[in-house]
């Protein structure tokens, strides 16, 4: 029996290509001249869309799809995937959740403890060749037995908590709903949570709700003090607001890895010493990403042998 066809709209591993190469016929679609013509002469020969987190799958591109069936995204992310819509059109959709958990969880702390100890801002010391003509490197601020606010405790909150634990931080967390498996102490306003703590961690998905909720207000309420750890999504943020307190001084640092509009970056931030930038790597080791492939050749080969998926989203 032929595979079904699937159509490539994003950058994907080799690896991932290689394993979806056995269940399916993948079409890159970057690769088909006129995409415009091919997807209206083509368009109704798919049923199944490969996706990733950073690129999604517009509406537009679902209506040049009359027969897609389910949208297969590589990444715990989907707001780049318009959900309510494509559930309007009976399109399902995945995703790759828990396989992440435990290395943007190490991440998101290596992140913070990077961000206070200068380690990058020492690094590059060393590489400008300056500690030979200053003996006095970088100072960072101590982790151990400050207070974490963490926004958005979910699998990979709950695990980037247990890490930060080990070092005696205090925390508290932010949510739409108070746990009742947790002891950690809730705060219901994400302001009140940030002006407590020293640092804040940013673990909440991106959604309509949660567009710009860190905003002006809440890094204020941060402080010259205390710093803004993102590994969550740029969107979350304020970016213009967190750029100007961060070079007024009214905030004192950040850890960034995701950015409103990857990968592009904000020139203004780029020298500063006390801001760590990185692209967008949080699930990105070995172990994860070949977890995280397999898992949607999971979902592909469950829905083509008996129309379930292992991760629906919808």
């Amino acid at each position: 029996m032929d595979k079904p066809k699937a159509l490539l709209v994003a950058g994907i591993s080799t690896e991932l290509k290689s394993l979806l190469a056995e269940v399916v016929e993948l079409v890159p679609l970057n690769k088909q001249g006129d995409t415009t013509r091919y997807l209206s002469e083509q368009g109704a020969a798919f049923e199944l869309v490969i996706t990733s987190a950073g690129k999604g799958c517009a509406n537009e591109l679902m209506e040049q799809l009359p027969n897609l069936k389910v949208i297969f995204n590589w990444g715990v992310g989907y707001d780049k995937v318009d959900v309510e819509f494509a559930t309007s059109r009976n399109v399902q959709v995945t995703n790759t959740p828990n396989v992440l958990n435990e290395c943007v969880a190490d991440m998101a702390i290596g992140m913070l403890i990077a961000q206070a100890r200068c380690i990058g801002e020492a690094e590059r010391f060393v590489r400008r060749g300056e500690w030979l003509i200053n003996p006095t490197p970088p100072m960072g601020q101590k982790v151990t037995g400050k207070r974490l606010g963490i926004v958005g405790l979910g699998r990979i909150g709950l695990e980037a908590a247990k890490r930060a634990a080990a070092f005696s931080m205090q925390i508290k967390y932010c949510n739409r709903n108070p746990r009742d498996d947790v002891d950690y102490p809730y705060e219901s306003s994400i302001l009140e949570l940030a002006k407590w703590s020293d640092y804040l961690l940013l673990l909440c998905p991106s959604t309509p709700e949660t567009h710009q909720i860190i905003d002006r207000d809440v890094l204020k309420a941060l402080g010259p003090k205390s710093s803004l750890i993102n590994i969550a999504r740029g969107a979350v943020v304020d970016q213009k607001a967190l750029v100007d307190l961060l070079l007024s001084g009214e905030l004192g640092g950040a850890a960034l890895d995701v950015f409103e509009k990857e990968p592009e970056v904000p020139k203004a931030i780029m020298d500063l010493p006390n801001v760590l930038l990185l692209p967008h790597v949080g699930s990105a080791t070995f172990e994860t990403r070949t977890a995280m492939a397999q898992l949607v050749v999971d979902n592909v080969r469950a829905y083509i042998e008996s129309g379930s998926l292992v991760t629906p989203v919808n």
